[in-house]
């Protein structure tokens, strides 16, 4: 059995402890009202006041140098024409040349002229919609985009752990439907992994539910008057989508996911567990018919997940690809997660089974499952980026814009870095590099959840600051707590397991 040590206890709760206060420090500094709001833009409007000052002065600069050289050019052209009328003998075929080049000259005269008058007008109507612009109504969208930032950091960091959670589930039930020979001893990992899940869970319906409430305003679709035409706010293709973009359908819905995969979870571990004191392979059997329904379920309701729980940030826009790409980036995550657990109690004397082929193998699934998040979000990026469509390329317009360096430096960190790293066999059986890459995979797809995110709740607001770290901190911190403590529940051997014996040695 396993102890779950002190230290590593402690250190669960110092985590926890401090992210609740990070979490707080978020809050309690968000700004309270557009006052607030309206001192911090113009704090900034004074500390880029110069290069605006700069700017203008030029314009005018340009602005009159083109004037002087248009009353030169008139000037030029008036003279010419003075000489023209001196010099009368002149041949037939000059004359003609002559009216020629005047003409042109005027040709040319008139189309300065015009586009002068274009760029004036242009320049009033630029001026006029300054002047038309609502500094409270921008001051009241920062307002809203500020305080989304703590909410969106303990959404991004919550979903980011549920859904870690999930994927080791899903890696679990994929085992048991297609009777694995090498996993059986990393079962109990797997489901000490899991029992996370219950606890998380809960803390993702309540943010859920605040959301409805109004306690914040992440998800646009969810404002008071966005489907009343007769209002302001009126959004007419989040209209479209009320009948399944409304709260009471949306709420039922992630309940009805997320019961059901805990209640896979419950009983596949029960069953798993009976299945030990058992005398024949009845409990091993129910969990296989009980697991490859749980896959028909859960391939359904990821799909749907991802479009209600992150796709809906950005309501106007929509990808065919967006539920695989989800499911690639939480399960490589769920995978690695088993990979560091296991390292970790391995280096503590527990697991005696578990080898370097275990390791090895799982570090495949690291590695393979790396080029498959690849290979989505390529495809999704290039079909949208190369057809170019307005609608649908403004979703990565403003992801390389406004969030350059955490969109590309998610694709070093969950492609580049693992393909660099882990295409190496021997590597794949070395516990420490599997560890650095774990580590990295990790943070890489929480900056990809990050960047699924963040554009449609803060904009151009975003920041990786203590809310955030602390955020992660705390669900970190409880994610210790949670599972080694649920490691210590149960014998790390499903000793009864038919395939136990070749799981036990199994060698690559």
């Amino acid at each position: 059995m396993y102890t779950f040590s002190s230290k590593l206890k402690t250190f669960s709760i110092i985590l926890m402890a401090l992210g609740i206060l990070g979490i707080g420090y978020g809050f309690l500094t968000a700004p309270k009202n557009i006052e607030e709001v309206e001192t911090l833009l113009a704090k900034e409007a004074s500390e880029h006041g110069g290069g605006h000052g700069e700017a203008a002065a030029a314009h005018h600069e340009e602005k009159a140098e083109a004037t002087q050289h248009a009353e030169t050019v008139e000037a030029v052209h008036h003279e010419e024409a003075k000489d023209a009328n001196v010099e009368e003998a002149v041949s037939k075929d000059s004359v003609v040349a002559n009216e020629e080049i005047t003409h042109e000259v005027k040709a040319e005269e008139a189309h300065e002229a015009e586009a002068a008058v274009v760029h004036d007008v242009k320049a009033d109507k630029h001026t006029e919609v300054s002047h038309e612009h609502d500094p409270k109504a921008h001051a009241e969208h920062v307002l809203h985009q500020l305080q989304n930032k703590p909410w969106s950091a303990l959404y991004v960091a919550c979903i980011f752990f549920l859904l870690l959670s999930m994927g080791v589930l899903a890696f679990y039930a994929i085992q048991q439907v297609a009777q694995a020979g090498w996993s059986p001893v990393l079962f109990r990992v797997m489901q000490g992994i899991t029992a996370y899940l219950p606890v998380v869970s809960v803390i993702f319906f309540i943010i859920l539910i605040l959301c409805g409430l109004h306690f914040n305003h992440i998800f646009v679709w969810l404002g008071e008057h966005v489907t009343d035409p007769t209002h302001a706010d009126y959004d007419e293709i989040i209209a479209g989508k009320a009948g399944y973009l409304n709260f009471p359908f949306w709420i039922a819905r992630a309940f009805v996911f997320l019961l059901g995969w805990n209640l896979y979870r419950h009983y596949s571990r029960k069953n798993c567990l009976a299945q030990d004191e058992a005398n024949d392979d009845l409990n091993y059997k129910k969990n296989f018919k009980l697991s490859a329904g749980f896959l028909v379920f859960f391939i359904v309701s990821e799909s749907i997940m991802s479009w209600d729980w992150i796709m809906s940030f950005d309501p106007h826009w929509f990808s065919t690809l967006f539920g695989w790409y989800v499911f690639a980036s939480f399960v490589v995550s769920g995978v690695t997660t088993i990979a560091l657990v296991t390292i970790y109690l391995k280096s503590k004397g527990y697991l005696e089974y578990v080898n370097t082929s275990h390791i090895h193998d799982l570090a495949k699934f690291m590695f393979g499952f790396s080029i498959f998040w690849t290979y989505l979000w390529f495809s999704q990026f290039m079909l949208i980026w190369y057809a170019n469509i307005p609608e649908e390329v403004t979703y990565f317009i403003t992801r390389i814009q406004l969030y350059n360096l955490p969109f590309f430096g998610a694709v070093v960190m969950n492609f580049v870095f693992p393909l660099l790293i882990l295409v190496n066999t021997d590597f794949k059986r070395l516990n420490w590099v599997i560890v650095m890459a774990g580590i990295v995979i990790l943070l890489g797809h929480y900056v990809d959840f990050f960047n699924m995110i963040m554009p449609g709740t803060v904009g151009d607001r975003w920041f990786i600051g203590i809310p955030e770290i602390a955020s992660i901190l705390f669900f970190l911190g409880l994610f210790i707590f949670v599972v080694f403590t649920a490691l210590t529940k149960a014998p790390l051997l499903a000793k009864r397991n038919p395939f136990i014996e070749e799981s036990k040695h199994f060698h690559y």
